[in-house]
């Protein structure tokens, strides 16, 4: 009989595969171990990083590492970036997650949800990794969320459909831009029709040493 660890892991891979099935935003980009104890994800979602000189860029495509430990649920899991990220729960070799993770969360709730810090949906300027990243998103609150689109998947009850890759990506990868003071209603993801709208990233934002 399977032990509780691994029947966890194995529940685990089976609603977070399903939960992101089809869902352009967020992807399973690789696994190890049978059951997968850890995991690769792709988002594709826009966030902030920060240049060799001082510049604060977009960027929208990011790659998180997620390993299951022995402790695991109990303990909560140790994600890192593989990717830059600025933002006030994030330093170069880990993800804060210890605050709000608890052994009844999902791992899928878990991925969605640093995929929204990403995006500067949710951030703790309180208890920060990152002193001046906390600061920054202090000082510029109005610029916040740098992505306000739905990070996770409509439910399965949900009549709409996800949006296409087309649809959601927006600008490929390699296209880094700086991010500019804009009001909120102007931050993507809205109604507007971007055709109509000037490019808002077009001004820089340096960090002040």
């Amino acid at each position: 009989m399977a032990s509780p660890r691994t029947r966890r892991l194995l529940l685990d891979a089976e609603s977070i595969r399903r939960r992101l099935a089809g869902w352009p935003l967020i992807e399973i980009s690789g696994t190890a171990g049978i059951p997968p104890e850890i995991y690769r994800f792709t988002y594709h979602v826009k966030g902030l990083y920060v240049d060799p000189t001082g510049n604060i860029l977009e960027r929208d495509t990011h790659l998180l590492e997620v390993n299951l430990s022995l402790g695991y649920p109990r303990r909560a899991p140790q994600c890192r970036m593989l990717t830059p990220v600025f933002h006030p729960n994030f330093d170069d070799s880990t993800v804060c997650v210890g605050d709000f993770w608890a052994a009844s969360e999902g791992l899928e709730d878990l991925v969605i949800r640093i995929g929204r810090m990403i995006a500067y949906q949710e951030s703790n300027t309180k208890s920060p990794l990152n002193g001046l990243a906390a600061k920054w998103a202090s000082q510029n609150a109005g610029l916040l969320p740098i992505d306000a689109r739905a990070i996770a998947p409509p439910s399965a009850t949900a009549t709409e459909m996800p949006p296409s890759a087309a649809e959601t990506l927006g600008p490929s990868s390699s296209e880094k831009q700086t991010v500019s003071f804009i009001a909120p209603s102007q931050m993507p993801g809205d109604d507007t029709n971007p055709d109509q709208q000037a490019d808002p990233w077009d001004k820089k934002i340096v960090i002040q040493q």
